[in-house]
């Protein structure tokens, strides 16, 4: 977890230009068919925390993908924190449990982040304009 957590922060650094300033938003295209934006929601000295999302005209909300990421400077990790709205995440999850989550639900939403932006920096995604 740790290691995916260090990777991330590595890419984060690779695509956000300035990610120590609050309330400043990138909006990004990949492709020509994905465009995403990345706002950062508040700037501290050893930690950033931003939220993804992707925008989609004419698709619903739930269907797009959104978290919050917290960006520790000092550790040089990015770690997901919230994702579509569920709130923050348990190291591990017994299994049934109430929400149904899955044993390693944290694991799995971070190595979905950096697949993301794995992808991401694949397709050389360009800064629209900071918003």
């Amino acid at each position: 977890m740790q290691a995916l957590c260090e990777l991330n922060y590595s890419r984060f650094l690779r695509m956000l230009p300035d990610c120590d300033t609050e309330s400043l938003a990138y909006r990004f295209c990949v492709a020509d068919q994905f465009s995403y934006c990345i706002t950062i929601d508040d700037a501290a000295r050893y930690t950033t925390t931003v939220t993804v999302e992707q925008e989609c005209n004419g698709t619903p909300a739930y269907l797009k993908p959104t978290m919050s990421v917290r960006l520790y400077h000092d550790a040089r990790m990015a770690e997901v924190i919230t994702s579509q709205n569920t709130g923050a995440f348990a190291p591990s999850y017994d299994y049934p449990n109430n929400k149904m989550r899955q044993r390693n639900e944290k694991l799995m939403i971070n190595i979905f982040l950096a697949e993301w932006l794995q992808f991401c920096l694949k397709n050389k995604p360009r800064v629209s304009v900071p918003v």
